[in-house]
């Protein structure tokens, strides 16, 4: 039961954090760099499996190594390490893919996903220490 609580855990900060910066912090900032390719029209059931798939591989790949051995320090930085992993790859592909893709958008997207990768398997591996 631990790790359905440790996951929930990690999903709603990653996707609490993710909602603030897409929705108020950087939404203009997106429009304005990729408004051109943006939906009009939101696909909640992608955006959801998304979420739940993306925090599995946190919970693989940084929540679970660090309640292992290391912490919540060591949960940051796997978490940093998995989102600037993901992030580079769906950012370098477009960059190498789409038409007016910009280098800036991909810096900024990258940093993003490292950040808030970062914190929400720091928060997960916290809170599986506290159970």
């Amino acid at each position: 039961m631990s790790i359905v609580i440790t996951y929930v855990a990690t999903l709603l900060a990653f996707a609490g954090i993710d909602f603030v910066w897409l929705g108020f912090i950087a939404h203009g900032y997106y429009r304005s760099q990729i408004g051109h390719l943006l939906a009009t029209d939101f696909n909640l059931v992608a955006a959801a499996a998304f979420y739940l798939v993306y925090v599995v591989g946190l919970m693989v790949f940084a929540v679970m190594p660090a309640i292992a051995s290391g912490g919540v320090m060591r949960g940051l930085v796997l978490g940093a390490m998995f989102g600037f992993f993901c992030y580079a790859t769906y950012d370098l592909t477009n960059l190498t893919t789409l038409k007016n893709w910009s280098l800036p958008l991909s810096l900024v997207d990258m940093a993003w996903g490292s950040l808030v990768s970062g914190i929400a398997a720091a928060f997960g591996t916290w809170v599986a220490g506290r159970l």
